[in-house]
């Protein structure tokens, strides 16, 4: 086959390519057998019709569409691995030639992924991150858990404070009037959790059981009910029950309580503290990827993002992120429904930074070439296993879904990714700094 590029501008150019004179006489072929079924000829029963009765009547020239659209998807496949090049979006593709008995030629206007100037990539300096566990770090988990076992106890004749819960019953008014939404009974509210509008909880804190009070507040200029935005209001406020938390005794009957695992409190703190090592260690390792990634982008240069490949990038953000919802029985009707919000919302949310994430993975790719980065099969074959855990798919079915490419190009990514922080030099943020 004979195809050529010509480049015309940053990103867009032209694919000439050529449709051999074989190859057209196959796709004529397969296009007479498709349409010959409706084809009624007097004298001939429907679909029985012969080519060269065909040809005769209507002449082979009307064959010609529907066989470029049976030839066209390969014959641009092979002119792409032809020259080499990797388009970015659906290509605007013109005819130029379709002579008879010749190989046909077509152009094709191309956008294709930018190029890419790598800078340095290895030795990136890296703040070292501080994955020391501290005795407060313990002592602030621990009462964490302290909180999670606490009982709400009544307090008698003591008014309420930040922290404690009331029960209430409540009743709102704007401009005199009840409104929709307002109202409740035996209301739990914990003071303090800013659950409710602006100035709503604080007003509470100093009244007793068996208190009313009026709690006048404004509503915010953004509230979902727009009837109510920046509206004056009052509610007329029961206090029934006033609460107070009632933390555990911190001791080894507490640590038994809360992880079975345990015999002591000592051992409970030296657990905890073990396990926020690990958890510190892997925030480090994620601080330190991050800001190697970051470095190599920022001394790699690209001239100019096809708006193609950011659009897609914001659609696949999109698609992946309501998936998540649907796993959780939330389809996407219902998500947009519950927040109040539409598709555009959610786009121009992860438009933003979209610019950076295509770049990223541009420069990865570029790293990947520059670095002769191939996976192995054994590499493969893991990433096989992993993944048929990690959905609790079987392995023929990840297989089935994911093409070696596919699987080629993330593992190749990743590697990519440990090439680069592996080779990452750690300093301190004081030395950094200089």
């Amino acid at each position: 086959m004979s195809a050529k590029w010509e480049k015309k501008g940053t990103n867009d150019g032209e694919l000439t390519f050529e449709i051999s004179v074989d190859k057209v006489k196959e796709g004529l072929d397969q296009a007479f057998n498709k349409n010959k079924k409706n084809i009624t000829v007097p004298g001939f029963r429907k679909g029985k019709v012969s080519r060269q009765v065909f040809n005769e009547m209507y002449g082979e020239e009307a064959l010609y569409q529907d066989a470029l659209n049976i030839l066209l998807p390969e014959a641009y496949s092979e002119a792409i691995k032809e020259t080499g090049i990797e388009p970015v979006a659906q290509p605007e593709v013109n005819i130029d030639s379709l002579e008879k008995d010749q190989p046909w030629v077509l152009k094709a206007n191309v956008t294709v992924k930018p190029d890419v100037e790598l800078g340095d990539y290895k030795g990136i300096v890296v703040e070292k991150p501080n994955t020391r566990v501290y005795q407060k770090d313990v002592d602030a988990k621990i009462e964490d858990m302290r909180k999670n076992q606490a009982e709400l106890v009544l307090k008698e004749d003591k008014a309420a404070e930040n922290g404690d819960t009331v029960v209430i019953d409540f009743d709102g008014y704007v401009d005199g009037k009840q409104f929709d939404g307002g109202q409740a009974t035996n209301y739990s509210l914990e003071l303090g959790s800013k659950s409710f509008i602006p100035g709503f909880e604080d007003q509470l804190v100093g009244h007793k059981a068996g208190e009313d009070v009026d709690v006048k507040v404004t509503f915010p200029e953004d509230y979902q009910a727009k009837e109510l935005a920046s509206k004056e209001a009052t509610f007329k406020t029961k206090i029934h029950e006033v609460k107070e938390k009632q933390m555990p005794e911190l001791d080894d009957e507490f640590a038994k309580d809360v992880d079975e695992d345990v015999d002591s409190l000592e051992e409970l703190k030296a657990k905890i503290k073990d396990q926020l090592k690990d958890q510190k260690k892997a925030e480090g390792e994620t601080q330190v990827e991050d800001e190697a990634i970051k470095g190599a982008v920022a001394n790699a240069t690209v001239k100019e993002i096809p708006q193609a490949m950011i659009d897609e990038d914001v659609q696949r953000q999109m698609d992946q992120y309501l998936a998540s919802m649907q796993q959780q029985g939330i389809n996407a009707e219902m998500y947009f429904q519950l927040t109040g919000t539409k598709p555009e919302d959610l786009k121009k949310q992860f438009a933003e930074g979209a610019d950076e994430r295509v770049k990223t993975n541009l420069v990865l790719e570029a790293i990947v070439k520059d670095a002769n980065i191939v996976p192995s099969q054994e590499e493969i074959d893991q990433q096989v296993k992993d993944l048929a855990a990690q959905y609790g798919m079987k392995e023929e079915a990840v297989r089935g879904a994911l093409t070696e490419d596919m699987l080629k190009h993330d593992i190749s990514i990743q590697n990519a990714v440990k090439l680069i922080t592996d080779n990452a030099k750690q300093e301190p943020k004081s030395k950094i700094n200089k």
